[in-house]
């Protein structure tokens, strides 16, 4: 009963056992759009109608810290019992700190439309693309797991991530490069944290796609 009317997805094979998803068909009436600029230490969102969001992702990457030193020292002594045992543990903890994340968001934001950039995340820890401390950061903040979680519990749409912190979202100017965290618009002055400048510019590209008019009032920019 729990699925009658859904749509069967695309069979998912384990070693030991067969995953059947199954996808709702429901209508669901969307009460507003949040866009989320995906950073290291925090999911920075913006909407209209709440205005600019912080998500802490701190304690996360904390507990990923110590689990790699803890790893580090179980392959210094070649204990591969005890390494794996470290690898089952973060990788429950970070499953349950996602868990939490997502259903905080779907009881805050309900009816709500997530938009995200469209990662790669190969690209961030390639060698040819980031430097090696970069890469290792990067590697910790496991935004498309976050993504797909979410994904599950309500609508995700992703833009692409081109220029998102380097276009002013009042005048459309485009920086040559976005060194600093403030980005400074050379044409109309406007100042703002670029991960807040991110999200910003994520909702517009969404807003855009689905045919919306842009708007260039300065006041919302700055709630």
């Amino acid at each position: 009963r729990r699925v009658e009317g859904w749509r069967v997805g695309e069979v998912v094979l384990k070693d030991d056992r067969v995953l059947i998803p199954f996808k709702s068909t429901k209508v669901v009436e969307v009460r507003r759009v949040v866009a989320w600029d995906s950073n290291e230490l925090s999911l920075d969102g913006f909407s209209p109608s709440l205005g600019l969001i912080k998500v802490d992702l701190r304690p996360l990457q904390s507990m990923k810290i110590v689990y790699d030193k803890k790893k580090a020292v179980a392959q210094s002594k070649n204990n591969r019992e005890i390494y794996e045992k470290y690898v089952k543990r973060e990788h429950n903890k970070e499953r349950d700190f996602i868990n939490k994340l997502v259903k905080g968001l779907t009881i805050l934001f309900p009816n709500a439309v997530h938009v995200f950039e469209d990662l790669e995340k190969e690209d961030l820890v390639s060698k040819n693309k980031a430097p090696k401390n970069r890469r290792k950061r990067n590697a910790r903040t496991p935004w498309k797991l976050i993504q797909r979680k979410l994904s599950e519990k309500t609508i995700v749409v992703k833009v692409s991530p081109k220029n998102t912190s380097r276009t002013c979202p009042r005048c459309g100017f485009v920086a040559k490069t976005r060194v600093g965290r403030v980005f400074k618009c050379e044409k109309c002055e406007l100042e703002l944290d670029r991960q807040r400048l991110a999200s910003i510019n994520i909702y517009l590209k969404y807003t855009t796609m689905r045919g919306f008019p842009y708007s260039d009032d300065p006041d919302m920019w700055m709630r």
